[in-house]
């Protein structure tokens, strides 16, 4: 059982029911409504199963349209409402419209669109909301929209490193900006290829010292990253100084069955390796 079962408002029939896919239109219509925001966790619960449920239709993009009547986003939850909110749009949203909020409300995606630079598209009315989606231009292709690569091999070969000895593979993601979901499937891509190669499963040790993962590429990093580490990892360390990257990773360990192990230094993540090694040999 996750994190996320512990909070009464994170059942997944119940989140289900409020969202609702409307193919005709492109649009994916959700409903928040005399929803609680309370903290992190409900946060994170719903966005998981947003980006659960998109990934479902097999379509990347949609219009997204949000039903805020008697929703209620506490001070403690809004960080992580806006960072997963950002996310998500930067990775599926053709163009996002709200409707019905409360003046509360209101007032913090008014507060928020002001300081992150993003238009609210805020409505009084469902009708008026879904005229305004069905005014704006759709972004789909027939084929699914390609990213240039940001970055060659030799940018990878460098940061990946193996400790045979020791069993850690070290990967450097510092000063490095994910900008995009290419950019994360080309560096795991080449990680996948590493350890298959190997023939073994390691401990990863991870530097996100300033790291940048843009908004765009959370998603596909949120998916890959689970991926690699239930494919080949024997335990993940991350270590980072007030890193923004790291905040996220703390956010979505929340829900998503996984401890972020993040440590300030690159000592101190060593020696959470070998408390986690030494875990594991007495499990045998």
């Amino acid at each position: 059982m996750t994190h996320a079962a512990a909070h009464p408002a994170a059942d997944k029939a119940d989140l289900d029911r409020r969202i609702t896919f409307h193919a005709a239109d492109q649009i994916m219509e959700v409903d928040f409504s005399d929803l609680e925001f309370d903290g992190s966790l409900i946060v994170n619960a719903v966005y998981d199963r947003l980006e659960e449920r998109i990934a479902e239709t097999g379509e990347d993009l949609w219009f997204f349209l949000v039903n805020l009547n008697g929703t209620r986003i506490d001070p403690a939850a809004w960080t992580a409402y806006s960072r997963r909110g950002r996310a998500l749009n930067y990775a599926h949203s053709m163009g996002s419209v709200r409707f019905d909020a409360s003046e509360e409300t209101r007032a913090q995606i008014l507060r928020a669109a002001n300081t992150e630079a993003f238009d609210p598209n805020l409505f009084s009315s469902r009708d008026e909301a879904v005229a305004r989606l069905r005014s704006l231009p759709g972004k789909r292709r027939a084929a699914r929209v390609t990213h240039d690569g940001t970055y060659a091999t030799p940018d990878f070969v460098r940061r990946v490193s193996f400790d045979r000895e020791n069993t850690i593979m070290e990967v450097d993601f510092s000063h490095f900006t994910f900008h995009h979901s290419r950019d994360v499937d080309d560096f795991y891509d080449f990680l996948e290829d590493r350890i298959r190669e190997s023939d073994r499963r390691w401990f990863f040790l991870v530097n996100l010292n300033q790291c940048e993962i843009l908004p765009a590429a959370w998603v596909r990093y949120a998916h890959r990253g689970k991926r690699l580490n239930e494919a080949g990892s024997l335990g993940s360390v991350r270590f980072a100084a007030g890193s923004e990257t790291a905040e996220d990773i703390r956010l979505r360990a929340e829900t998503q069955g996984f401890r972020p192990n993040i440590r300030n230094t690159r000592e101190e993540a060593l020696e959470l390796i070998e408390e986690m090694r030494a875990e594991l040999l007495q499990d045998q």
